[in-house]
């Protein structure tokens, strides 16, 4: 059984870190863990990938490395208990993920005893689509996808940094509730608001 944690920012705030550390059945210290870090240009160097391996040593981890499906062979993560999906450029984030053979293999651990945490375009991989991204963003898609089906590990739609205007500014002045309406009623489909201090939790 599978627990995926969906978030905008990864370890954010206690609760988020408390949220899932009632996950965990184990002694943290016996765990592996490792962080993806495909999304991000500076990889394993990025802050925020940084910042995640502080916040698991001090959560008690001590098996922790990183992983870069650009690079990296994805059966790796077929020995690991946690894996955490950093944030970035999730174009860049599925490109690689397909083009590896990871998205079989997360998608096949989702069966196993196996915690996923997905941060921003991490969350983002584990939905259905990368439609709303194209929609807000296209100028990150550099790859020039076409196919923007993602993993489906969830069929929720979701869409992080919901309280973060400063990050999705528009030409045209349109705020991101006025503009996540406008994919809603275009594609008919229902987006799940989380703001960076919100998480939701998924079980499989």
């Amino acid at each position: 059984m599978a627990k995926i944690l969906l978030t905008s920012c990864g370890f954010y705030t206690d609760p988020i870190k408390d949220q899932f550390l009632q996950l965990i059945d184990r002694e943290t210290s016996q765990l592996n863990v490792t962080i993806i870090t495909t999304a991000s240009p500076k990889k394993e160097n990025n802050a925020y990938a940084q910042k995640a391996k502080k916040d698991f040593r001090e959560m008690g981890f001590q098996n922790i490395d990183f992983t870069d499906l650009e690079f990296d062979n994805p059966e790796r993560l077929i020995q690991k208990d946690i894996i955490y999906i950093n944030g970035g450029n999730p174009f860049n984030l599925l490109y690689h993920t397909k083009k590896s053979g990871a998205d079989e293999i997360l998608k096949h651990l989702v069966s196993q005893n196996v915690i996923i945490i997905g941060v921003s375009a991490g969350t983002i991989l584990l939905g259905p689509h990368l439609k709303i991204v194209q929609f807000f963003t296209p100028q990150m898609n550099t790859f020039d996808i076409k196919d923007f089906s993602a993993l489906h590990v969830t069929d929720k739609l979701i869409f992080p940094h919901y309280d973060r205007e400063d990050m999705f500014q528009e030409d045209a002045g349109k705020t991101i509730e006025e503009r996540l309406k406008e994919f809603e009623y275009r594609e008919q489909c229902e987006i799940t608001r989380l703001n960076d201090d919100q998480t939701m939790l998924i079980i499989k």
